[in-house]
């Protein structure tokens, strides 16, 4: 786990609202009316944060369109992220793909079947394991969906790296424009990382969290949303930190 990741798990929900609330509990000795606000303002956060509703509007503001087929037709090749991988899957041989790069992988060989562009996968061990997880996204593209990656980026353990490391082999090749595929809540940290490295960045987003119509049952409380939330506030940190990075 790189040493970004561990901060934002500690200064994010659920960790920091957990944390509030045990301090109003201590401060309560003290200062009785400051302690249960403190509390009760943390406990509601974390119930706001784990309503579905609320999960799906912070992710929406990171959400940019679907790519559309006039676009893809600009791109030169196509750049499909990591987003983890298994260690625990026996019935794959102990490793495999994790569900979000799963997804990524899914739709990056379906834009590669109707456009007929070059693929490059990056990601290396951020997590541990074997394998590079670029090297497992190589392997079921072709096992899989029969494709072959042209370019295989095995080294990087971070968005940056993972913008910094393809850079190198696309310009390499004369590659200047390309269709990034991610999450739909990560593609704006991870195109302003592809364009800081020299790569013209056409969205290609996928695994949309944030677009599914309203229903009464979002308004019930649950783990899933409370893992939405966090991912979005994740990525709202995380471009903060890029952006005093830059400054």
């Amino acid at each position: 786990m790189t040493w970004n990741y561990l901060l934002s798990d500690l200064v994010l929900p659920p960790t920091s609202l957990a944390a509030a609330a045990l301090a109003g509990l201590a401060l309560q000795r003290r200062r009785r009316t400051l302690g249960l606000a403190v509390s009760a303002g943390a406990l509601l956060a974390l119930l706001a944060l784990s309503l579905p509703v609320v999960a799906m509007a912070l992710a929406r503001t990171l959400e940019p369109p679907p790519v559309s087929t006039a676009d893809l037709a600009r791109a030169q090749a196509i750049v499909i992220l990591a987003g983890g991988n298994n260690r625990g899957a026996p019935e794959w041989g102990g490793e495999t793909v994790k569900t979000y790069t799963l997804q990524r992988v899914r739709y990056g060989a379906r834009l590669a079947r109707a456009s007929g562009l070059p693929i490059l996968v990056t990601g290396g061990t951020p997590q541990g394991g074997r394998n590079a997880e670029a090297a497992l996204m190589r392997d079921v593209l072709a096992d899989e969906y029969g494709l072959q990656v042209r370019w295989v980026e095995a080294a990087s353990r971070t968005t940056a790296e993972n913008a910094v490391y393809s850079a190198q082999l696309l310009h390499a090749a004369g590659i200047a424009r390309i269709a990034l595929v991610t999450d739909a809540i990560h593609m704006p940290r991870s195109q302003r990382a592809f364009q800081r490295s020299g790569l013209e960045v056409i969205a290609a987003p996928t695994a949309f969290a944030g677009q599914r119509p309203f229903k009464p049952e979002q308004l019930v409380p649950g783990v899933a949303a409370l893992h939405l939330s966090n991912m979005a506030l994740r990525e709202w940190f995380s471009r903060a930190l890029y952006a005093l990075r830059e400054d």
